[in-house]
């Protein structure tokens, strides 16, 4: 969809600084159907901006949030959503990085900038805009943008909740990129690319000759292979109980599958075997113990890492004995593939429009808006692995 800088800067004029009216998907409890009804978004306020959502699409967080997985994470009525790429529609007061028409891609991982983790290169976390799946409500008042037609708020998503034509974000939460990117592709910089790309390149520093073995192929396990195949890897095993995502390794670099159904030993043994001792970087990417115990025992002794990208369920304990990192072996943490939003995404984004990364492996579904529900049944159903919502 290609919508023109001017076109669009003229059409925000009547818009900004007034409640906009538009349409979302609004999650009202634990695995209801989502409901395409009106709602009201609020101008942006100081440091925030709004944003008219173009495209949007779904992730596996997406799925536990709505499914109410995490009791203590609930939060109804909400707007789910955080990957996506659209076009400012207003800003608010000292916003000076974004302007009316820009095109933007929203980030769950804020920064700010200024905190003691913004001015560190060791880390991404942002004390002040990092993720907390608890937050239902903007920083600046404690208050919904959000809300229903007779006034009631609708709670916020993740810093960005993109399950709606327009939303209101951060704006330490959203970054500027060319226009000449393709906005459709864009969106799935939000997370699942950047997310398995950035551990394979920023947390992993994967090396050239290297073996990696990644644990569930979903999206995000897909772009660790797609960054493990750009950093020069040479031996790229995926590991996965459902044999239809290896066509799809094929095409992002995966030159080895394993099933853990075909096997009568377990999943390490195996790679231990192909790999003379174990890989140098294993991935774990579904959110399950024994999956990452499994992953972590793949490494070589002396020298294997481990990232962790799964998102596991409190109150889950690592599946490890202290003594068993002396042999060498060690696991790490990943929250957005490392990358600090504002500062870096514009560079991976001008990677993947030079054919550095290639994005069109990830969007298999497209649909419009008003067919969420279904787009969420592809998921659950692990028939797609990114379903791409025109709004």
């Amino acid at each position: 969809m290609d919508v023109g800088y001017h076109s669009y800067e003229t059409e925000s004029t009547h818009t900004a600084g007034k409640v906009i009216t538009c349409k979302a998907a609004v999650a009202w409890g634990p695995g209801q159907p989502l409901v395409i009804e009106d709602v009201q978004v609020a101008p942006p306020q100081k440091m925030e901006v709004r944003v008219k959502v173009l495209f949007t699409s779904i992730c596996h967080t997406d799925l536990s949030s709505w499914k109410g997985e995490n009791e203590a994470q609930r939060a109804y009525p909400r707007i789910l959503g955080h990957e996506a790429a659209g076009i400012v529609e207003s800003v608010g007061e000292g916003v000076e990085d974004m302007k009316i028409g820009d095109h933007v891609i929203p980030f769950f991982q804020g920064e700010c900038g200024t905190c003691i983790c913004c001015r560190s290169r060791k880390t991404n976390l942002c004390q002040k805009f990092g993720v907390n799946p608890l937050k239902s409500v903007m920083v600046n008042d404690g208050k919904t943008r959000f809300s229903t037609m007779d006034g009631n708020p609708i709670f916020h998503f993740l810093n960005t909740s993109t399950f709606s034509q327009y939303t209101v974000l951060d704006s330490a939460c959203l970054v500027k990129i060319d226009t000449k990117a393709p906005l459709e592709k864009m969106s799935l910089l939000s997370c699942g690319v950047s997310t398995g790309v950035g551990a394979a390149w920023n947390v992993a520093n994967v090396q050239p000759g290297s073996s990696v073995a990644i644990f569930g192929l979903g999206a995000v396990g897909l772009a660790v292979a797609e960054g493990a195949r750009v950093r020069g890897a040479s031996k790229i095993i995926g590991v996965d109980i459902n044999p239809s995502k290896f066509f799809k390794g094929k095409a992002v670099g995966i030159t080895e599958f394993i099933n853990p159904k075909d096997l009568d030993v377990p999943v390490h043994e195996k790679i231990g075997a192909i790999t003379e001792g174990g890989v140098d970087y294993s991935f774990e990417c579904v959110g399950n113990l024994e999956v990452l115990r499994e992953a972590f025992l793949s490494t070589h002794t002396g020298w294997g890492l481990t990232v962790l990208l799964g998102i596991h369920p409190s109150p889950m304990l690592l599946p490890l004995h202290p003594m068993e990192l002396f042999n060498g072996r060690q696991i790490v943490g990943s929250i957005f593939g490392g990358f600090k939003g504002k500062t870096q995404l514009p560079k991976l984004a001008e990677q993947c429009m030079c054919g550095t990364l290639n994005l069109d492996e990830f969007i298999t579904h497209e649909l419009p808006f008003h067919n969420i529900n279904e787009a969420f049944q592809l998921l659950i159903e692990g028939k797609s692995l990114r379903c791409l919502l025109h709004l």
